[in-house]
Parts: structure tokens; sequence; C-alpha cells
């Protein structure tokens, strides 16, 4: 008995001094671990970012700066993961991806928006911007507002319309001046219907292959040849296997740029309000180097690549334009009469 009273009296005389010294039960509970520079990591929020292009193209430096904007303006609390040159996603599958949520982001080529909404066509028609004013006002007026407005009901969210460049005409066959030589050649193409209806009055025939797999086309010659920004054919190195190229500016390449709308209102008010700045700001950044990096793509092809080029004179450029103007009727079956006039205004304000 006295030796249990000894040790009652030692937890007593325990329990007495830990009340006395502040003993904190709960702090002896919490995670020891504790690493205050992890504090926060939770919250972040990620956005995969897939695309298809390479780097040092518009499209991806146009994202990196947008992905810089988000993290800056929103304190790091988002952060913005660029994949690209299709390591993701290719241009076969991304849109899936994006509409299911496996990717948050996506900027496809306007003409694959196309295959789903029939008024995006409107953008691909031949010889519709005469210069890049017309682009501008296209993308950031009435017509890129409508086009953007045509996915509010769908699982996606237009964010913007980004910028590239005109497209090209490269073959490995000969070089090509007139509607006439493209006869009988067969063409890499994107989808979209007024692109390939475009290649059907030159009388070309045509394969819709995945930006990704199209050098491996070019190098087997399952194809004769294919049309893309000079940023594009440089950084792909189609010149490896294209010995001609036509500066032809039939048309022009650009993006929408897509959130997967679940994941959109997901985002409290204020994130919105910071991605849509970011996206805004990117989007005149890119609007504006454009035309340089292409620019630069086009010296380095004259400069270091073995290729015979040819710019289109004006009586050529005349020629190819009356080849290409049943591709306007043919569109006016699917696109509004409203947006029609629209293209025909800008085009003839821009009129050369």
């Amino acid at each position: 008995m006295r030796n249990f009273f000894i040790i009652l009296s030692f937890i007593v005389a325990g329990i007495t001094s830990a009340v006395m010294v502040g003993f904190d039960i709960e702090a002896m509970t919490s995670d020891i671990y504790y690493d205050d520079e992890q504090e926060g990591l939770d919250e972040q929020i990620m956005i995969r970012f897939s695309h298809v292009a390479a780097e040092d193209t518009p499209k991806d430096r146009t994202t990196s700066k947008f992905a810089a904007l988000v993290e800056d303006k929103t304190n790091g609390k988002v952060k913005v993961h660029i994949y690209p040159n299709a390591t993701l996603y290719n241009d076969a599958n991304e849109w899936e991806a994006v509409q299911n949520g496996s990717v948050e982001m996506i900027a496809p080529a306007t003409a694959k928006i196309s295959e789903h909404y029939p008024k995006w066509q409107i953008l691909d028609l031949p010889y519709a911007f005469p210069n890049y004013q017309a682009i501008e006002e296209a993308y950031e007026g009435k017509i890129g507002e409508t086009l953007l407005k045509a996915l509010d009901r769908s699982k996606v969210k237009g964010l913007s319309l980004w910028y590239n460049g005109f497209k090209q005409i490269t073959n490995q066959e000969y070089l090509i001046r007139t509607p006439d030589d493209f006869n009988r050649l067969h063409f890499r193409t994107m989808p979209g219907v007024v692109i390939k209806e475009q290649f059907n009055q030159l009388n070309a025939s045509t394969s819709t292959i995945s930006f990704s797999k199209t050098y491996q086309n070019l190098e087997v010659n399952f194809v004769d040849g294919q049309e893309n920004t000079l940023s594009n054919i440089n950084t792909k190195k189609f010149y490896e296997h294209q010995q001609y190229l036509t500066i032809s500016n039939h048309g022009y390449l650009g993006y929408g740029v897509l959130i997967n709308r679940d994941f959109w209102n997901s985002l409290s008010p204020d994130i919105q309000e910071s991605i849509t700045e970011a996206m805004n700001e990117a989007t005149s950044w890119g609007r504006r180097h454009a035309i340089e990096i292409n620019d630069q793509h086009a010296r380095e092809l004259r400069s270091n690549q073995p290729m015979n080029i040819h710019t289109l004179t004006t009586e050529e450029r005349f020629q190819w334009e009356q080849a290409l103007q049943p591709v306007y009727e043919k569109t006016k079956q699917t696109v509004s009469s409203e947006l029609m006039k629209e293209i025909n205004r800008i085009k003839e304000k821009y009129a050369y």
C-alpha cells in the first residue's frame, strides 16, 4: 500500500508541474513535421494547358506569356503547366480531353473548332484577310465575339482568339505559281469543310492528318505537300522533305483558346477575373509578336535552308482568288448571312 501512495504522489506531482509550466497537449498531438514553406500548396490551382505547336512559335510563346501573367496576377495561387508539341494530347484527341476534363485548356486551330461549330468556317475562307489589320478587326470585333459566344452551351468556354500568321504552300514536286499547278497533287490538311473545298477547287486531293504526324507523312511521300505558317514550317523542319515553298498568304492560321467549363465555373470570381485579365494581355502580346516571330522564321528559311521560294505576283494572286471564289458560295450554305456580310465588309475595307 505504501508503494501505491508513492507512485500516486509522483503522478500527481507530474500533472501539477505540467499545468504550472503550460504543458501543451494539443501541440504534442499536432504534426511534428510541419513545414511552413508547404503552407498553401494544397490550395494551389493547377491548369494543364496542352497544345501541339513547337517551341518558339507564336502559340507556344503566347502560352508562356499567359502562364507568367496568371501566376503573377494570382500571387502564385494559380499555376499553368504547359504541355507543348503534342506531348500530352495531339490535335486529334485534345478536343475530347478538354471536354471530359482530362486537361483544362487547349488552343486548337480555328479550323478544328469548325468541325464541331460550323460558324467557325468563316475564318478559313481563302483570301478573306488582305492584311494583319483585317485579322485583328475580325478576331477582336463582331466576328470573334459571335464565334466565342457560339460555344456558350458547350462543355468548353471560349476565352480568346490567338494569332499565328498567314499560310503558305509547300510541296516536293515543283514550284507552284498558278492554280493549275495544284492539279493532281496530294496535300495534308487540317480538318474543315472550307479547307477541303479550297483544294477541291484547285483539283488537288487531300488527307486530314494531325499536325504531330505531318512530318512523317511528308518523309514517306504519302502526301506531296501541305499548307502552314512559316513558323510551323521551320520549327517542324518540313523543309527537310519539301523543296518548294510558295509565299501565297492565301489563308490565315489562328487559334481558339478554350477552357473546360466545369473547371472554369469552379473558380472563384476573383480568380476568373485574374485569368481573364491575363488572357487579354497575352492576346495583345501575341498579336504584336506573331508577325515578328514569323518574320524571323522567314529569314531563317531563306538563309539556312535549301528551299526554292517563290512569292506570288499580283497577277498570280488574282488568279488564285478567282479560282477560289466558289468556296464562298458553298460556305454561305452553313454560315449565317450576317457573318458573311461582315467578312466581306472587312475584306473590302482592307483590299489592296
